[in-house]
């Protein structure tokens, strides 16, 4: 992948609004609000709705923005927001597997270089790691081609009780979430349970068959888990 998509050349807050757009739509390329986009960048409304709007009208464009409907990508922006999270993801993995980066500082370097990493670098760094599949937090890296596979995700603190589930990714947005994961043992890989109890505050969690312990439910909704035993570490 070059640093550039063919079409409109983009900056790093070009960059930064189709990523987020790729990652609160998923895989479905739902509509998102300006709202929810506000939010996932930490910047007012009135900022993205103007951003938006701006896109739009671009020709060809990177997105279809409609007043009180929502944004979604363009295929042209779909492919550049892919570009973008594979750099990034690979980047991440780069820091943390290569460099000795610790899980919880890799996202905000990964957010600087995303931007400006060569096609040559990029083929270099996925080479040297072997083509890995996900990132640190167990985040799908999407392929040369623009692939990403689908997984069945549901947030730890929607699980039922009682029923063995495996963390397959955890949101790397919140670094001071990442060091409490860490400490408690909930990272990807790991094989975990939620326990009867009251969820009126928090979950009572058992991870690798050891002594259950409380979880926020702020904390469970930043990690996701499918249903499963671990196959071992990852």
């Amino acid at each position: 992948m070059s640093t550039k998509p063919h079409g409109p050349s983009t900056t790093e807050a070009v960059d930064d609004y189709l990523k987020a757009i790729l990652e609160l739509s998923g895989l479905a390329e739902q509509r998102v609000s300006s709202n929810a986009l506000a939010g996932h960048l930490e910047i007012r409304a009135a900022s993205v709705t103007g951003m938006l709007q701006k896109l739009a009208n671009q020709r060809p464009s990177f997105v279809k923005y409609e007043k009180h409907y929502g944004v979604r990508l363009t295929e042209m922006g779909k492919r550049r927001a892919l570009e973008i999270l594979r750099h990034h993801r690979l980047l991440e993995r780069f820091l943390h597997d290569v460099l000795d980066f610790s899980w919880d500082e890799v996202h905000d370097e990964a957010e600087r270089l995303e931007h400006y990493i060569s096609e040559r670098l990029e083929d270099r760094i996925a080479a040297k790691l072997g083509d890995p599949d996900v990132d640190p937090h167990g985040h799908v890296i999407p392929e040369k081609d623009g692939a990403v596979a689908a997984r069945d995700e549901v947030a730890l603190s929607k699980w039922p009780c009682g029923v063995p589930a495996l963390i397959s990714s955890v949101s790397d947005r919140n670094a001071t979430a990442l060091r409490e994961m860490k400490r408690l043992g909930l990272t990807p890989g790991a094989g975990l349970m939620v326990q009867p109890g009251r969820r009126n505050a928090s979950l009572l969690v058992s991870v690798g068959g050891k002594p259950a312990f409380r979880v926020s439910h702020e904390l469970a909704s930043e990690i996701l888990v499918l249903a499963g035993s671990p196959a071992g570490p990852q």
